[in-house]
């Protein structure tokens, strides 16, 4: 093979290698996530890292606007039947921009706020605090469960023609894995992972 085929295919491959670099940065990944206990509550609190694709940023700045989901739920086994599910949550926060005050509006369960940057209003959507997601009451102190938690754009709010888009386009598809960590509520009072 000529040296200029062989540098040929050498560019090939790394646009290749940098152009899938780039396609799996975008997503949803949780950064941290604990479980404390106050009380007769447990609290979550998390952080997911967001990264919107360049149709997505752009379609918020046209006004769509967008709502993630944050779900957790509390899992315990069982070997006779179905596994129990003593705990199923969501939580929903939007995030708008405003072309008036130029801004982006984060709103979730009473709670409103205002950001200059897509970054940070994206920080924000990511950062939950002090959500109340188990009782005491729930739970059986003497078995052991499973905790699971992970975040998604909800692409059921989205306006239909944008949910046509997004059957068709894996950009529209942001969400992170499911974050399972074992769950003993006689164990210790303040879980991190």
């Amino acid at each position: 093979m000529s040296q200029r085929i062989k540098q040929y295919l050498f560019l090939c491959l790394m646009a290749l290698t940098v152009f899938s670099i780039n396609a799996s940065a975008e997503g949803i990944k949780i950064k941290s996530f604990e479980l404390e206990r106050v009380d007769t509550d447990w609290l979550m609190n998390a952080t997911f890292q967001i990264e919107l694709s360049p149709d997505l940023e752009d379609a918020v700045q046209k006004g769509v606007v967008l709502y993630f989901q944050t779900e957790f739920d509390l899992t315990r086994s069982r070997w006779y039947w179905f596994d129990e599910k003593p705990v199923i949550i969501q939580r929903q926060t939007r995030l708008s921009y405003q072309p008036l005050t130029q801004q982006y509006r984060i709103a979730s369960e009473g709670f409103t706020f205002s950001a200059q940057t897509i970054s940070e209003a994206l920080q924000v959507v990511g950062g939950v605090g002090g959500w109340r997601v188990i009782d005491n009451s729930q739970l059986d102190v003497g078995k052991s469960y499973i905790a699971s938690l992970r975040m998604a754009l909800d692409l059921t709010k989205l306006p239909k023609p944008f949910q046509v888009n997004a059957l068709n386009n894996r950009q529209w598809n942001v969400s992170s894995d499911w974050l399972r960590i074992p769950f003993s509520p006689s164990g210790p009072n303040l879980i991190k992972r």
